[in-house]
């Protein structure tokens, strides 16, 4: 469930593309309702490609994301797919909803994946049912402790050979201390990104997870960002709660945007 993208000073590996998650296991079906699957399509002078990504729903017509996901040139076309299970398949559960716009963190760098987040605005609101539903995210001061167990669920790659997963996958890791991470990572930053992945469990989100959510105690704290693409050994995942000011703001013009007479409201 990782995303391929090589910067080659560093190695690193951004899970936006297609990604599995590594010695996981299928989710129960349609026990992470929040779950976002990103179909999106740009086209450049080489022509049309598509990747694939994760993300999470926040409001009925709000969703989160990493910001390397859509930052291609050319024009990008966004699909949200929400209610899935198997994303091979068009299941009754499914709600396909295009993108209206997003907003980029003003901040993104994508040299070193800093400020890796993205704000989505569907089309039209979601239906709240059994098989879609929002998640909550931290306030700005709440934080998870290094050893606090997490999950990550997504659609990406099961393995380093490129086999992509049509069915969720989830997988636990445990929060790590900033150590290891300033260590292999030089642009780490322990305010806006978290350590997360034990060495010994061999398990990790990888390509095509880039996007989804690192939800513990029952909160999206994190984003799946980067990684080594050899090592599944730490990866980075944006720390949701240093951006939850910056997201309320987002969620606040949206909500502005719809009301009568404004700019976006026709």
């Amino acid at each position: 469930m990782l995303l391929l993208l090589l910067i080659s000073s560093a190695f690193l590996l951004p899970w936006a593309g297609a990604g599995r998650i590594i010695g996981g296991q299928v989710v129960k079906h349609h026990s992470r309702p929040y779950m976002a699957y990103l179909h999106i399509q740009f086209g450049n002078q080489s022509g049309i490609h598509t990747s694939r990504c994760g993300g999470f729903l926040i409001g009925p017509d709000a969703v989160l994301s990493a910001a390397h996901c859509v930052d291609k040139e050319g024009t990008v076309n966004i699909t949200v797919i929400l209610g899935a299970h198997n994303i091979s398949v068009r299941e009754r559960s499914q709600q396909r909803i295009p993108v209206a716009r997003w907003d980029i963190h003003p901040d993104y760098s994508p040299v070193g994946y800093i400020n890796d987040i993205v704000l989505l605005k569907l089309k039209t609101k979601a239906r709240i049912n059994e098989y879609v539903k929002s998640i909550f995210i931290p306030r700005s001061y709440e934080y998870v402790r290094a050893g606090t167990k997490c999950m990550v669920a997504g659609w990406g790659w099961m393995s380093w050979a490129g086999h992509s997963s049509d069915v969720m996958m989830e997988v636990e890791q445990e929060v790590q201390e900033e150590k290891p991470c300033e260590h292999l990572f030089h642009n780490y930053r322990c305010q806006s990104m978290m350590c997360v992945g034990d060495e010994k469990s061999r398990k990790a989100p990888y390509n095509g997870d880039s996007g989804g959510p690192l939800v513990c105690n029952q909160k999206a704290h994190g984003i799946v960002s980067y990684g080594l693409e050899k090592n599944l050994f730490p990866k980075v995942f944006t720390r949701i709660s240093y951006f939850e000011p910056w997201i309320r703001r987002q969620l606040m013009r949206f909500a502005l945007q719809e009301l009568p007479g404004s700019p976006s409201s026709d």
